[in-house]
């Protein structure tokens, strides 16, 4: 069967506008994050949850996510790719203003699953919009893209630090930073392409499981992220608990694989335009696996560190990698990205709490064992994103110009 799609021929400095303002989305996408987590202890504090509450509250995000991702592949089809990330960005951006609003655990749940839902739809549409950019370019950006999401991230962590040093009302600082945000991404959003679909082509599906292409280069990145998961929320504890050093030092190890995460982020589209992203990615799994056995085997808190920051080199690059290969590996690409993109929010739901288990059945050694070997598997399953090297080049003259595109399913 043959789908048709309108395809709309952009100048390439539209394309070249275009790729500045999706960058702007995903830096205030990070944002959101990055305001969101510096209050959760305000928020704790203002709902009445334990630990244990807390714990369970923080997982209705990757619920709501998971379950709101396949809607954005229709949103898109019925308004447009550029109306709908704008909708779906304002919800995002303003869903920021719930979590503090809520004053005992359901009402935080409920919060919290509606602010992971609209996350992960304007997830799906920024990507799938950068993934159509990068074809347009004919070179890797989505490398970059999710490094702006880093650099979001960090800008709206230091401006929540700042409120939660000046003992700011949660309430105000995320009603103040949801408002600056949302203003940011209306403006950004004027410039990304306004991708439409044909009048005869069939919408996608409300709610359809994953294609068989998704669930291939999702495992790739499920390796990725569960590894990513862990070394964030474990990596202090590890350096504490198994190596014995200071709270300071422990800490230090979170912020080296952080860094580390960011800087091979921005720096890897021009290592994929020169090595492919298979081998950009098999080289990154030797990486991440030479840095978990460096952890498990680690003589000293600084080899810990250091086998930290290679881990995060390793597997910066492959989440922004499968969005791309994903895009690519169908004519659906907003179902493609949304299924793997659910993926990698499963994984990152059950890192923290698998690798929690298993250390309390075993130890942390063990469980930083397990995420080697996933990290190995990296390397044996870069084959699975080929696709990412594949340009397509869309630019021309002739901005506006319509021609029409046959997809084979």
């Amino acid at each position: 069967m043959t789908n048709d799609s309108t395809v709309t021929v952009y100048s390439t400095q539209k394309v070249k506008r275009a790729r500045i303002a999706v960058a702007a989305v995903f830096t205030v996408h990070g944002a959101v994050t990055g305001s969101f987590a510096t209050r959760v202890p305000w928020i704790q504090d203002h709902a009445g949850v334990s630990a244990g509450q807390l714990g369970l509250a923080l997982a209705f995000p990757a619920i709501g996510a998971s379950i709101a991702m396949p809607l954005a592949g229709r949103i898109s089809h019925r308004f447009g790719a550029r109306t709908a990330l704008r909708g779906l960005l304002t919800l995002w951006t303003l869903a920021l203003i719930l979590p503090a609003l809520a004053p005992n655990l359901l009402t935080l749940c409920v919060a919290l699953f509606v602010y992971g839902a609209t996350a992960g739809m304007s997830d799906v549409a920024m990507n799938a919009l950068g993934v159509e950019v990068e074809n347009r370019l004919d070179k890797s950006i989505m490398s970059g893209l999710h490094g702006m999401w880093s650099v979001g991230a960090l800008i709206g962590s230091a401006a929540g630090t700042v409120a939660a040093h000046t003992a700011t009302d949660a309430r105000t600082h995320h009603l103040v930073a949801a408002l600056v945000l949302t203003a940011l991404g209306l403006i950004a959003c004027r410039d990304v392409l306004d991708i439409q679909s044909s009048p005869d082509e069939e919408p996608p599906p409300r709610f359809t499981l994953p294609p068989k292409s998704a669930l291939i280069i999702g495992a790739v990145g499920f390796c990725a992220v569960f590894a990513e998961g862990a070394s964030l929320d474990w990596s202090a504890v590890y350096l504490r608990d198994v190596l014995d050093s200071s709270d300071g030092l422990a800490a230090a190890s979170t912020t080296a694989f952080a860094l580390m995460m960011a800087v091979a982020r921005i720096a890897g589209d021009r290592i994929v335009d020169r090595f492919g992203a298979v081998r950009t990615v098999r080289t990154g799994g030797v990486m991440a696996t030479a840095g978990g056995l460096l952890v498990v085997f680690s003589p000293s808190p600084a080899a810990a560190m250091c086998g930290f920051g290679l881990l995060g080199l390793g597997v910066a690059v492959v989440v922004p990698l499968a969005f791309a290969a994903a895009g690519r590996s169908g004519p659906n690409p907003s179902q493609a990205i949304a299924g793997v993109a659910t993926i990698t929010y499963t994984s990152g739901l059950i890192a923290p709490s698998a690798i929690g288990s298993l250390a309390e059945a075993t130890s942390l050694v063990v469980s930083f064992g397990v995420v080697t070997v996933l990290a190995f598997g990296l390397v044996l399953g870069a084959g699975v994103l080929r696709s990412a090297d594949r340009k397509i080049a869309g630019s021309a003259v002739g901005e506006g110009t319509t021609t029409k595109s046959a997809a084979g399913s």
